[in-house]
């Protein structure tokens, strides 16, 4: 079976730095951290990764399933260090 070449893009991106910004399902926060900007760095297109979620404030104030800063930095404190493999800073924003 042929692959299909499918293309993943950042929110934002200069300079080396790619920046998602999530505000949606939880799910599509794994999916920036161990997927695109590791991908990313190991193709050396990035040189960090910045995550921006909302903090468990905010999340309290929208609709089911929103990721929330505590609990990502939360899994990747328990992941250690070296997982994701990408230098990467998590942002929480609340109201």
């Amino acid at each position: 079976m042929p692959l299909i070449k499918t293309f993943n893009s950042a929110d934002f991106r200069k300079d080396r730095v790619s920046i998602e910004v999530q505000f949606g399902k939880y799910s599509f926060v794994q999916f920036d951290l161990f997927i695109k900007h590791t991908a990313d760095f190991m193709h050396d297109r990035i040189d960090l990764g910045i995550e921006i979620v909302p903090t468990k404030v905010l999340e309290k104030q929208m609709s089911s399933g929103p990721p929330y800063f505590e609990k990502h930095l939360h899994e990747i404190v328990r992941q250690g260090r070296t997982f994701p493999p990408v230098p990467l800073i998590l942002i929480g924003v609340e109201p």
